[in-house]
C-alpha cells in the first residue's frame, strides 16, 4: 500500500492574501498602496491591520485592536486612486483645509504618492485621528494583519484600457 503524503489545505498567510488583493489593482495604484502601508506601519507598529477586501474597493484599516469600530484610518484603494481615509474625520481639527468628502462622519485625503503620508498636516491629522480613539495604541509589541472578509462579487481593480 501506498503512502500519502497529507495535502495542505489550510488558508494562504493574511500577509499573502493582502499581496493578492493589492495585486489586483493597476501597478501604479499598486505600488502606492504598498509604500502607504509600509508607512502607517512604520508609524503604528503596535495596530492591527484590519483588512476587507469589498464589492467598492480595498480597505485596510488600522485599529488598537480587532474592532472595527475602533479603526482611526485606513487606505481606501479604488481602480481610480488611493484615499487615506480617517473614521472620523469630521470631528477632527483640520486647519488646512485637506479633509474632502460629503461625509457626516468620515472624510478623506488623496493619496497621489505615499509622500503624501509624510506631510507635516497629513501627519497632524493621523495623530489627531489616534488621539480621538477611545482605545489607546499599544505601547510597545507588533499588531497583526487580520484579513476580516473577502466578497465573491467585486468591481473591477483596473481601469478598462482606453480604445486607441
Amino acid at each position: 500500500m501506498a503512502s500519502r503524503t497529507p495535502t495542505r489545505t489550510s488558508a494562504p498567510s493574511p500577509s499573502r492574501q493582502v499581496a493578492s488583493f493589492i495585486a489586483k489593482f493597476d501597478p501604479t495604484i499598486a505600488r502606492i498602496v504598498r509604500a502607504a502601508r509600509s508607512k502607517l506601519r512604520a508609524r503604528y507598529p503596535s495596530a492591527h491591520e484590519l483588512v476587507y477586501d469589498n464589492y467598492n474597493a480595498l480597505a485596510i484599516g488600522y485599529a488598537p485592536n480587532e474592532r472595527t469600530s475602533e479603526a482611526f484610518v485606513s487606505l481606501a484603494v479604488f481602480a481610480r486612486g488611493v484615499n487615506l481615509y480617517f473614521i472620523q474625520g469630521r470631528k477632527l481639527a483640520d486647519p488646512k483645509g485637506l479633509l474632502q468628502g460629503e461625509g457626516s462622519q468620515g472624510a478623506f485625503v488623496r493619496v497621489e504618492s505615499a509622500a503624501v503620508l509624510d506631510g507635516k498636516d497629513v501627519i497632524g491629522l493621523l495623530e489627531s485621528a489616534v488621539a480621538f480613539s477611545t482605545t489607546p495604541l499599544a505601547s510597545s509589541g507588533r499588531g497583526r494583519t487580520i484579513v476580516k472578509s473577502i466578497s465573491a462579487k467585486q468591481r473591477p481593480r483596473r481601469l478598462p484600457a482606453k480604445k486607441r
